[in-house]
């Protein structure tokens, strides 16, 4: 049966089936700088009667160390979805946030099979609820630096949320590198700046930044919604016990069509049981 409308912290959604889903069942509440300068010299010559060497000092600001991760848990099915779609695509082009879209399974029998969805990604949301304790698992649905979740269309809930987050002291502590060679990438993940108690995993992920879909069925049908940052494979690198560490990973093992980007992050605990994010970094494959 579908659901009615809901209202959530002051908004009104259009929902009538993305309630939180909690393991099989569905409730009708809806929870919804600079690092461093790099300076090059353009050298300018002119002939004439006299000859003029210019020299200029173009000054341009290298991108920040990511300060947070923020992952959508999303869906083609969902109506309340699209507004967050977007906001991940805003904070896509943010070079201090690595902004992921997870599309989920759990409504793909709503009436459209999300062509996108993995049921990794459905797993991964739930194992976040358990850790929380809250068991609050809905669409659109963001988890920011692996510790706070919010209504994925919320922007201003998003910022704040990062500023609390990276307020730990762990929190996207650790530098992580990623470096194209030849046919492989080159994963290396700095030791802990003090001394932490923290333990956790080296993830890679494959990217598409952009996917557009023609929806044909279900509450978005008719719509073209493009997805960025799609999460297309998820492999582990290895694990992260406070000293530094260094890997090697095929580009075959991550590549496929569409793939144009990886991400690697270093989570507290475990895929299980995920904590924290403690460091990330994102590269173009083209």
């Amino acid at each position: 049966m579908k659901r009615p409308l809901s209202c959530v912290s002051g908004h009104a959604v259009r929902d009538k089936f993305h309630a939180p889903y909690k393991y099989g069942w569905k409730s009708s509440r809806l929870v919804h700088t600079m690092t461093a300068m790099m300076a090059y010299n353009r050298i300018s010559r002119w002939s004439g009667a006299i000859g003029i060497c210019a020299i200029v000092a173009i000054i341009r600001p290298a991108y920040a160390e990511p300060r947070a991760v923020v992952e959508l848990f999303t869906s083609q099915g969902c109506s309340s979805c699209p507004p967050a779609d977007k906001v991940i695509g805003e904070l896509a082009k943010d070079p201090e946030v690595i902004a992921l879209s997870m599309p989920i399974d759990y409504w793909d029998y709503l009436g459209w099979k999300d062509t996108l969805a993995d049921s990794r990604f459905s797993a991964r949301q739930k194992a976040y609820s358990q850790m929380r304790g809250d068991r609050d698992v809905y669409t659109p649905q963001v988890v920011v630096n692996g510790s706070t979740h919010l209504i994925g269309s919320d922007r201003a809930g998003i910022e704040n949320a990062i500023r609390t987050t990276e307020r730990s002291g762990d929190v996207m502590s650790v530098p992580v590198t990623l470096s194209l060679s030849g046919k492989q990438i080159n994963v290396s993940v700095a030791a802990a700046k003090a001394p932490t108690a923290a333990r956790g995993e080296v993830w890679i992920c494959s990217i598409s930044k952009a996917v557009p879909i023609s929806i044909g069925r279900g509450e978005n049908r008719g719509r073209e919604i493009t997805y960025h940052n799609v999460v297309r494979n998820l492999l582990k690198v290895g694990d992260w016990t406070g000293s530094s560490g260094s890997w090697t990973v095929p580009l075959e093992n991550i590549t496929r069509d569409g793939v144009d980007a990886a991400v690697v992050y270093v989570q507290d605990g475990n895929r299980e049981k995920p904590g924290p994010m403690l460091g990330a970094a994102f590269t173009s494959l083209h």
